[in-house]
């Protein structure tokens, strides 16, 4: 089979992968599980987000040794383990409950095996193959991959909560992760041929600057504050959408419309801002957008009809989308090949932290005051201070007196 076809065959795979990866299984749902979890445990919605802060820091702690292996020994074998340990983990929360001490420990185990089979790891395996219209490509990958996931995982998850119980729900959520991602990854993934047949020159390994170095640049620390910001603050508000809008008294099904609309226009709009950014060059073109999604948290904190609801979560979408779409491309373009497991999984992992501290902190800010209110004034400031940072970012020309790249573009 040609290298065309492999490499086709493995946007395809990352995709169907990328559905159900961690942020639409475990991230997504999470709004889902959270009230039921903290009626039958008789837990305030704080201490259930605890598992929040467990997850991410172990999380954290394993995506820089992932994307270290993936540099190593290639994307499909990490990720064929990783998604067996992943279904594993999810379904294992079945187990939740009895002492604080078991759930936590289910949620550290989950936090760790959710970091192998994750975004980050297919990325890199599309950077690898593509160097035209990588954009693009990502943006089809995680765009579409995590939007229709975040879409459909939700409404999964809510059904078999509401037919079978929270704790049968999350067996069947590992029943998914295990039958579309193993097919996946063992048909259809494949990493690039080393040496001459993939490269016009020298190796990709051999091209861009190490983890040590990029995070000696401003560019690195730029894209990290950026990705942190934007990523937790919006998640933040899309795990508590739907408990947000049905304390105030907006019914279920418009709370979980409002999901699917910031999942779907996330998801569709990483492709518009792939392809945007292969054209400009400049990713300053990201900062109106994280502006937009602040208006549309505005509107979603305070409207009551549903088109205005509607409309304050494709704003949100739209932020999602950019802050999600753009920051793999970010550091293949900025950063090179060489380390790209490595400088994403340092990126990621740190991120992962804030994703896991700012669900905890929204509820904290809830129990305490008894509204969502203060901590959506917060995100809001963030949003604002992801827009600055993008204006600190240089187009990728400025960028290339760098080691430059040397992908074998890929025309499939």
């Amino acid at each position: 089979m040609d290298r065309s076809s492999d490499a086709s065959r493995t946007v395809v795979g990352c995709l169907l992968a990328t559905v159900v990866s961690s942020t639409p299984v475990v991230n997504a749902t999470f709004g889902v599980f959270l009230v039921p979890i903290s009626r039958d445990l008789h837990w305030p919605r704080a201490r259930v987000s605890l598992v929040l802060i467990i997850m991410a820091v172990l999380c954290a702690a394993t995506y820089p040794l992932v994307g270290r292996l993936a540099d190593r020994i290639g994307v499909r074998r990490v990720a064929l383990v990783g998604n067996l340990l992943f279904a594993a983990s999810v379904a294992s929360l079945s187990f939740t409950g009895g002492s604080a001490f078991r759930t936590y420990m289910l949620f550290a185990l989950l936090g760790i095996a959710s970091a192998i089979p994750s975004a980050m790891l297919y990325a890199k395996l599309v950077s690898a193959w593509f160097s035209q219209r990588r954009g693009l490509l990502l943006g089809l990958v995680g765009g579409v991959g995590n939007g229709v996931g975040c879409t459909l995982m939700p409404m999964l998850a809510g059904a078999a909560v509401a037919g079978w119980g929270w704790r049968n729900a999350y067996l069947a959520l590992g029943l998914v992760v295990l039958c579309v991602g193993l097919p996946a990854i063992v048909l259809l993934l494949r990493d690039p041929p080393a040496g001459p047949a993939a490269t016009s020159g020298p190796s990709p390994e051999a091209d861009g600057l190490t983890l040590a170095r990029s995070m000696r640049t401003v560019r690195f620390w730029s894209i990290l504050g950026v990705m942190a910001l934007g990523a937790g603050s919006l998640t933040a508000v899309f795990t508590h959408v739907v408990a947000m809008l049905t304390d105030r008294g907006i019914g279920l099904p418009i709370a979980t419309l409002s999901v699917g609309v910031i999942a779907m226009t996330g998801s569709f709009w990483q492709l518009v801002l792939g392809t945007v950014l292969d054209r400009t060059g400049s990713p300053r073109i990201m900062a109106p957008f994280f502006l937009l999604a602040a208006a549309g948290l505005a509107i979603l904190g305070t409207a009551i009809s549903p088109a205005a609801l509607l409309a304050g979560a494709f704003l949100i979408g739209l932020g999602i989308g950019t802050d999600y779409g753009a920051i793999p491309y970010l550091v293949g373009r900025y950063f090179g090949l060489r380390a790209y497991g490595a400088i994403c999984g340092m990126i990621f992992g740190i991120n992962v932290i804030v994703l896991g501290i700012s669900p905890f902190l929204t509820d904290l800010v809830y129990d305490r005051t008894g509204s969502y209110t203060l901590a959506l004034l917060a995100i809001g400031a963030c949003l604002v201070l992801c827009a600055a940072l993008c204006l600190t970012l240089p187009r990728y020309g400025q960028a290339r007196r760098m080691p430059t790249l040397r992908v074998q573009e890929l025309h499939c």
